[in-house]
């Protein structure tokens, strides 16, 4: 698949078949994180992966998901949950500038497509409970938490379409994912 065939089916996934991420996926996705671009090539991220079932489920509560829809459509039950998280951290004794959040940013656009190129879907999480996550994991207080990333293999599709009236991603008849996208012409001036 090219690299922007990729990009436009790499969205946001939010129910998930119940089997685990193999083991080589999560090594090419933590790569992909590794070889992202990071200003002054600090390289500031950390990441912590969370990937046995019975943390996977503690963690689950303490993510909040699809803030467009009510609960019973936008957060997964029980048998749809992910698989896998992986936090993003700022190491912030090698980074206190304003830089990280870009270099963030970067990490987690490589390795949810390197994850969609195995087939594996993601929902990034920024509304988590940052101090649960901190004293769970004994995160050190030199990191910051970035971001939560949701993996794990979808069970439904989630496809862009022209915006209309509303930013506001929705599910459709069959419960898939709709997402509005501005045209490129609302959103790009050429000179």
């Amino acid at each position: 698949m090219s690299v922007l065939n990729l990009m436009k089916t790499r969205r946001t996934y939010r129910r998930f078949e119940q089997r685990p991420v193999p083991d080589e996926v999560i090594s090419e996705i933590l790569e992909a994180a590794r070889l992202s671009s990071s200003a002054a090539n600090l390289q500031p991220l950390k990441y912590l992966v969370i990937r046995t079932p019975e943390l996977v489920a503690e963690a689950f509560p303490h993510t909040k998901w699809a803030g467009y829809l009510p609960p019973e459509q936008g957060v997964p039950r029980e048998n749809e949950r992910p698989t896998l998280f992986i936090l993003a951290l700022i190491d912030t004794d090698i980074s206190k500038g304003s830089y990280s959040d870009t270099d963030a940013g970067i990490a987690l656009a490589n390795m949810t497509l390197a994850a969609w190129e195995k087939g594996v879907g993601s929902c990034i999480i920024g509304s988590c409970d940052r101090p649960w996550f901190m004293e769970r994991f004994s995160l050190p207080e030199t990191v910051r938490i970035h971001s939560v990333t949701a993996y794990g293999y979808p069970t439904h599709t989630s496809v862009c379409e022209d915006l209309t009236d509303s930013v506001k991603y929705y599910l459709d008849e069959a419960g898939n994912y709709r997402v509005p996208k501005r045209k490129i012409s609302d959103t790009v001036r050429f000179c």
